[in-house]
Formats: structure tokens, C-alpha cells, sequence
């Protein structure tokens, strides 16, 4: 695994938090200073921190172990893909679907329903179907890709779960802690670090911090990122 410095982790924009209005208060032990009251985090805590759940997550890659990456913002989809890709893990990159965890029993049956439609198409076996009945079904399946296609591969709840923005997939970290799942992923300073298992204290919104974090988990587990990635926009929150 790549060795991280402090210097990287800055100029990756790591250590910029958000807004002193917006912040966490339990996340105080991480942040080093404010300037122009922007919380600045301790990177230093934050480089022990990712070498700590390089090491974790590396080791459940090792065991065989499903770890289903979550994250709904636009700018990080590509870094939550290459889990998919390269590693062949679990992804959520498009809306949460609620119960997706916590009413798994439903959601193996739209899956196996899913799986098999795919099948149909394949074999040709929806041939069979009125050219109504078939545009029909090719809307469902288009459906059903984008909310189950990333975690088709599933055969139960998750090992664990890596969620980037804590925040805005609030409802996924819930249900994780609900079924006592184990929740990694990066910790800006407006999140609750009770909800996390382990976390990287590091800002979730720049696009070269979650580059440079998500690379390097990947690089911990086994993988490798793609030599170019698909261009991604930097959005506010």
C-alpha cells in the first residue's frame, strides 16, 4: 500500500471541515484549528486513522468478507464503482432504498425477480411475451437495474458497510447500526462519529479528498484504480 503523508492528505483538501455552524461538536478531538471559521482537522489523527481502516478492511478482503460501499453523491459514484470493478463488492450509488438492510427478505425476492428477468432477456425466453407485454417488462428491468443492479451479487445483509458522506446516507448508516453491522467510512466534521465502527476524520465533499482516500482503501484491499477515471464535477453541499 502507497505510504500517505500529511502533505498529501492537504493538498488533497483533507483537512478542510465545513462551517463552524455546521459542525458536530463530538467531532472536537479531531480538529486541529479554525480558520476563517472553517474547522481544520488534525491530520495527523487523520492519516493514523485511514492507515486504521486500510488495515481493517484489508484483512475482511482477506476473509472472504461482503462490504457494501454506499454513497449517493454524485461527485463519488466513480470512487464507489471501482469497489465493484475491481474488487467485485456490493455498491449503492444511486437513491437508498429503505429497507434494503433492514427488510432484506423483500428485497432477496426483487432481486432473484430481478435476476431472473435478466435471464430472460439473455436467453430469449421473453420471445414468449406479446411485443406490449416485453416493452413492459424491459421498462422494469431498466427500473430494477438502477436500484438493485449494485447489490445483485448479495446472498444476505453485508459483513460491514463503508458509507463516504454519513449525512446524506444517514437512512443506510441507521439501518447498518439497527441489524449491529459494522459502519466504516470517512467522518466530515458535521457527522456523528458514535454512528461509525471505525472512521476517517477527513473532508467528504472535495472530490481529491475522496480520490485520495478511496484510492488508497482500494489499494489496501487488493485493487487497483483505473489508469484514467470518468470526469467527475466537484458539487456543494
Amino acid at each position: 500500500m502507497s505510504t500517505i503523508t500529511e502533505k498529501d492528505l492537504m493538498a488533497a483538501a483533507c483537512h478542510l471541515g465545513h462551517p463552524r455552524s455546521k459542525w458536530n461538536p463530538k467531532m472536537a478531538k479531531y480538529i486541529y484549528c479554525m480558520r476563517n471559521n472553517v474547522h481544520i482537522f488534525d491530520l495527523e489523527q487523520t492519516k493514523e486513522k485511514l492507515n486504521t481502516v486500510c488495515d481493517l478492511l484489508s484483512k475482511m478482503q482477506k476473509e472472504g468478507k461482503t462490504i457494501l460501499f454506499i454513497s449517493t453523491k454524485q461527485q463519488s459514484i466513480p470512487y464507489i464503482e471501482m469497489f465493484s470493478d475491481a474488487l467485485a463488492q456490493p455498491i449503492v450509488t444511486k437513491k437508498w432504498i429503505p429497507g434494503l438492510l433492514t427488510n432484506w427478505g423483500t428485497i432477496k425476492k426483487r432481486i432473484k425477480y430481478y435476476i431472473d428477468l435478466q435471464n430472460s432477456f439473455k436467453t430469449g425466453e421473453i420471445e414468449k411475451y406479446t411485443k406490449k407485454e416485453q416493452t413492459a417488462l424491459r421498462k422494469d428491468l431498466m427500473k430494477l437495474d438502477t436500484a438493485l443492479g449494485g447489490v445483485s451479487t448479495m446472498s444476505g445483509p453485508p459483513d460491514a458497510v463503508f458509507i463516504i458522506d454519513a449525512v446524506r446516507d444517514h437512512v443506510a448508516v441507521l439501518e447498518a447500526k439497527k441489524l449491529k453491522i459494522p459502519v466504516y467510512g470517512i467522518c466530515d466534521t458535521n457527522a456523528d462519529p458514535d454512528l461509525f465502527t471505525e472512521f476517517i476524520p477527513a473532508n467528504d465533499d472535495a472530490v481529491k479528498s475522496i480520490e485520495l482516500i478511496m484510492n488508497t482503501v482500494l489499494e489496501a484491499m487488493g485493487g487497483s484504480a483505473p489508469a484514467q477515471k470518468k470526469d467527475v464535477k466537484e458539487t456543494e453541499e
